[in-house]
């Protein structure tokens, strides 16, 4: 499917057209959909490939500590993980980013500065969204002043499912607006949406709204990330492609623990969006433990035996 840049103007020209536009996206075919993700799920790749493929993701993981017990002391050892995965060999590639609370941004900028790797705070009343728009947007500008160069913001999902779509649109807006030259990844909370069909919607309406990324999960709900999904998600980002000659990045989260499941994702990037997508710039896994055996994983390509984890615990 593909809409000229005209079409995509006219869809949220108001609410009515943007209502008409989200309904008109073609039905997802659950049947068809689920089998093309399990089929892509079983593919193997050539061991020689296989070291390849573990540093891609490992440069794609957005390095995650989203807890209440979260401290500075505990945001400087992930920044300190980040920089040198493991420290035991040379050769690995840092993280893409580190993520978390917005009242810690400032702790990771201070701990990355000069690294490259970026700084991602989630905001907007993160996770479950609920709050005045003023307060959501007041925690996006106090992340941002901290440093952090990319927005997590969570939408309003409530709103999505009673079918207030101008809403979330406009919500979209301003926080994009108050990420100034940060970048905003937009969680839909597909384990809430309900339907496929309302993911793509969803998927769509963050991308007319401006979103850099689209983010399947918080992480806090289940489901969270799943190739079916992650499919819908990633054609969504290349049929705007070829509607507007922009890219834009999808972004799995929760449930992504090991280096087999992160080699699907990536399978799934390759043959659903292309090739152009395995790059952090758009594609990212939102992830705390899966850093860690994809170490393990790739100590063992390389001695020809199985590590353990000990060595790459984070405290």
């Amino acid at each position: 499917m593909a809409w000229t840049p005209f079409d995509l103007d006219d869809a949220v020209r108001d609410d009515r057209s943007l209502r008409r536009f989200l309904h008109g996206l073609p039905g997802v075919d659950q049947v068809g959909l689920e089998q093309r993700a399990a089929g892509l799920g079983t593919r193997s790749i050539k061991k020689n490939s296989k070291m390849q493929a573990i540093d891609t993701a490992i440069s794609m993981v957005d390095l995650t500590t989203l807890e209440g017990a979260d401290t500075e002391g505990k945001v400087r050892a992930l920044c300190a993980k980040a920089r040198r995965p493991d420290p035991g060999q040379d050769g690995i590639p840092q993280v893409a980013a580190v993520c978390v609370y917005s009242d810690l941004a400032a702790t990771a900028v201070a701990e990355l500065d000069g690294s490259g790797i970026h700084v991602a705070s989630v905001a907007t009343s993160f996770p479950s969204g609920r709050a005045a728009r003023a307060v959501k947007l007041a925690d996006v500008e106090h992340a941002v002043s901290a440093g952090a160069d990319e927005i997590d913001m969570v939408i309003d999902r409530g709103a999505f499912l009673a079918g207030r779509y101008g809403q979330v649109f406009d919500e979209i807006k301003a926080v994009k607006a108050a990420c100034g030259n940060a970048h905003l990844k937009v969680i839909l909370e597909t384990g809430e949406l309900a339907t496929y069909d309302n993911v793509r919607r969803a998927s769509w309406l963050a991308l007319l709204a401006g979103g850099d990324f689209i983010k399947t999960s918080t992480g806090k709900v289940s489901p969270a990330a799943t190739l079916p999904v992650t499919h819908l998600m990633l054609q969504a980002v290349r049929d705007w492609r070829d509607s507007t000659g922009e890219l834009r990045g999808v972004k799995p989260a929760g449930g992504i623990r090991n280096t087999k499941d992160a080699i699907r994702y990536l399978v799934a990037v390759h043959e659903v969006a292309g090739p152009e997508w395995l790059t952090p710039d758009l594609f990212r896994f939102g992830a705390s433990s899966l850093l860690n055996d994809l170490l393990m994983q790739r100590r063992t390509q390389l001695e020809g035996h199985y590590s353990g984890p000990d060595y790459v615990a984070v405290d």
